[in-house]
C-alpha cells in the first residue's frame, strides 16, 4: 500500500489523533473516510456508480456518465 506524508498544523493533528481516539480508527481510517465522504472515488467506485446509474435507466453511455457526475456533484454539494 502506497505511504503519503502530509503536514499538518499541530492543532490539526490534535484534533485527528483525537478524533480517530474517540471513534477507535486509525488515522488513515478517519483519512480514507474523508476523501470518501468529499467524492475523492477509485476507479472502481467510479464504475460502480455508473453502472448504477444505467440499470434500468435505459440511458446510453453519455447519458449514464452525465448522470453519474451530476450524482457525484450533489454529493459532494451537500456535505
Amino acid at each position: 500500500m502506497p505511504r503519503l506524508t502530509i503536514t499538518l498544523s499541530e492543532e490539526r493533528h490534535r484534533a485527528l489523533k483525537e478524533a480517530a481516539t474517540r471513534k477507535r480508527k486509525s488515522i488513515a481510517a478517519i483519512i480514507e473516510e474523508s476523501l470518501e465522504q468529499s467524492g475523492i472515488k477509485t476507479t472502481e467506485a467510479a464504475v460502480d456508480l455508473v453502472a448504477r446509474a444505467r440499470s434500468g435507466s435505459g440511458l446510453d453511455d453519455a447519458g449514464a456518465l452525465e448522470l453519474a457526475v451530476e450524482e457525484t456533484r450533489a454529493q459532494r454539494d451537500r456535505k
